[in-house]
């Protein structure tokens, strides 16, 4: 099954202008990822709130610049990212290595709230043209907590809440859903296997489109 992926890394920056990620056999799920812990739940209103969760090793601080500095994000997430981090800032991103900062299909999100260290909020305020349910997304807000378990190792907890009734809001969640778990996973390979080489990446689906353009001429 092929699905359009855009992801935390990629509407945080939470991500992919228009990537897709390909998911043979069952239809993907956040379970795909052993290392990722589900607690979701419904709010009081009754709306519901995605609520995802991964070890990684690596202290609070580093875990959380990973997210709160353009550095830190370009280590795991994107290869091109500007974080300003402050109350009204904006994180901005591209999954295109070729784009420029100030693009209109980059992704951006606003930083609504933060706490050094322990925790980040944002609402996204521009997702890539192709992206569904725009609007609705926007609705949300995305709370990601930080909690030190010991001097390297940290709880990282993502919670995007604000998903109403109506089948719009359940395909955003859906998406959401495996997508944020991927993210999540990603991050803790950040600080197992070290940052992400975008060159090798960029390689590896160059070589990839080729493929697939032989075999469909076949």
């Amino acid at each position: 099954m092929r699905i359009p992926q855009l992801t935390l890394s990629c509407l945080l920056g939470i991500a992919a202008a228009a990537a897709f990620v390909q998911v043979a056999g069952a239809d993907p799920s956040w379970r795909d990822f052993k290392h990722v812990t589900n607690t979701s739940f419904i709010e009081p209103s009754g709306d519901k709130a995605l609520q995802l969760s991964v070890e990684v090793p690596a202290s609070a601080h580093d875990v959380f610049d990973a997210f709160a500095t353009s550095e830190g994000f370009r280590s795991w997430a994107v290869p091109v990212a500007n974080v300003e981090l402050r109350i009204g800032g904006f994180m901005e991103s591209s999954y295109d290595a070729s784009a420029q900062l100030g693009n209109p299909g980059n992704i951006k999100n606003q930083i609504v709230a933060y706490v050094p260290d322990r925790l980040l909020v944002i609402r996204n305020v521009q997702a890539p043209s192709g992206f569904v349910n725009q609007e609705l997304f926007a609705r949300t807000v995305t709370m990601i907590e930080f909690v030190a378990l010991a001097p390297n190792n940290t709880r990282v907890t993502l919670t995007n809440a604000g998903y109403g009734p109506g089948e719009g809001f359940a395909d955003v969640y859906r998406h959401f859903e495996w997508g944020d778990a991927y993210t999540l996973e990603e991050l803790r390979k950040r600080f197992v296997e070290g940052p992400t080489d975008w060159s090798k990446v960029a390689a590896k689906a160059q070589a990839k489109k080729a493929a697939d353009k032989v075999e469909a001429a076949h």
